[in-house]
């Protein structure tokens, strides 16, 4: 689907990218994407949460121009709004990650599933990447999969810790997925027979990983801060609030309102990143203003690739950042690093 025609007559690409998507994507993958658990209440008040922040801005700074360019684990980049891991992006468009790391282009961070329908050595990404990781029942099974991203490129590697089991999600298997083809499922396993989730994660996992992997571990879930300190004791190097995209328990905190709680934990000990329900460049500044280093958008970078494969996310990063760098001239920023000051 051409995005030009939509451009030309709206002037802003998120207000029309979640009908776009609907029609562009096939209605048992949308189904999947738009899914929260239970009644959707934690999906429902993800927006909502951060459009409640409020920014006490600076003025008189000489600040001029904003520079967006920051770091994450050391590796700079040209925005702090990076792409989260989402699966079933081969459904979503034939490009599928491929998409969606073009997209992401050469200075934005791309994180991929570890559940992804694209052979890591394949995946062909302009920028830097990181791989999200569920580990198997038996984890030692997940050791040439996590070595064969590092070999491929990955520069960490982010332990999804909110899941022992997917949450319910009402209405999903009674769409019709006979047209979708699955093949691709998780085509990074050496066999197809590991097992779905490890239902007994504990802190000593953390440790595993970085030693398999022997990048820096990214723990992904936390909501409380004294889990946050928990998981650095054990290894962690940096920490990433999110309450997966409200698919799994409902009523869960919104990120937003778990993020500064979190950050005021970890103090300068690392950095802490951030998903969920961000819509736009002041999502991302009030993120950036409770403690986030980089926030990282999950649905929306599906429905853009949905929209128009890699281009389509392109545009979003681009629309976002733009948005971003506004919001943070008129805060009194000269960098994302000023933000925490706006509060």
């Amino acid at each position: 689907m051409e995005l030009e025609p939509v451009l030309s007559t709206s002037g802003r690409l998120l207000d029309h990218l979640p009908e776009l998507a609907r029609r562009a994507i096939r209605p048992a993958v949308w189904a999947y994407v738009e899914a929260g658990a239970g009644g959707r209440l934690t999906v429902s008040e993800a927006e909502a949460a951060w459009r409640s922040v409020r920014f006490r801005t600076r003025v008189l700074r000489g600040g001029g121009d904003a520079d967006l360019r920051t770091t994450l684990l050391g590796t700079e980049v040209s925005t702090p709004i990076a792409i989260a891991p989402t699966a079933m992006q081969r459904a979503v468009h034939p490009t599928g990650e491929r998409g969606m790391a073009e997209g992401a282009g050469p200075d934005a961070l791309h994180v991929v599933s570890s559940n992804c329908g694209t052979r890591f050595d394949d995946l062909r990404a302009p920028g830097p990447w990181w791989l999200q990781a569920y580990l198997p029942p038996d984890r030692e099974l997940f050791r040439p999969v996590v070595e064969d991203a590092v070999t491929a490129g990955a520069r960490a590697i982010v332990l999804t810790v909110d899941t022992p089991h997917p949450g319910t999600k009402r209405g999903v298997d009674e769409e019709d997925w006979s047209s979708v083809d699955l093949s691709w499922w998780r085509v990074n396993y050496p066999r197809a027979d590991v097992g779905d989730w490890k239902t007994d994660l504990d802190l000593d996992d953390i440790g595993w990983l970085r030693e398999a992997a022997g990048v820096p571990v990214v723990v992904k879930g936390v909501l409380r801060g004294d889990d946050a300190a928990r998981c650095l004791d054990a290894g962690a190097d940096a920490i990433f609030v999110s309450n997966h995209g409200g698919r799994q328990l409902d009523r869960a905190a919104s990120t937003a309102s778990a993020l500064r709680e979190v950050a005021a934990a970890v103090g300068d000990r690392t950095e802490v990143y951030v998903d969920g329900g961000i819509r736009s460049g002041a999502d991302v500044l009030a993120a950036l203003a409770l403690g986030a280093r980089g926030v990282l958008v999950g649905r929306p970078a599906l429905w853009a690739l949905g929209v128009d494969g890699g281009r389509g996310v392109g545009r979003l990063l681009a629309e976002l950042t733009e948005e971003l760098r506004e919001c943070l001239e008129l805060a009194g920023c000269a960098c994302p690093d000023d933000a925490p000051d706006l509060l």
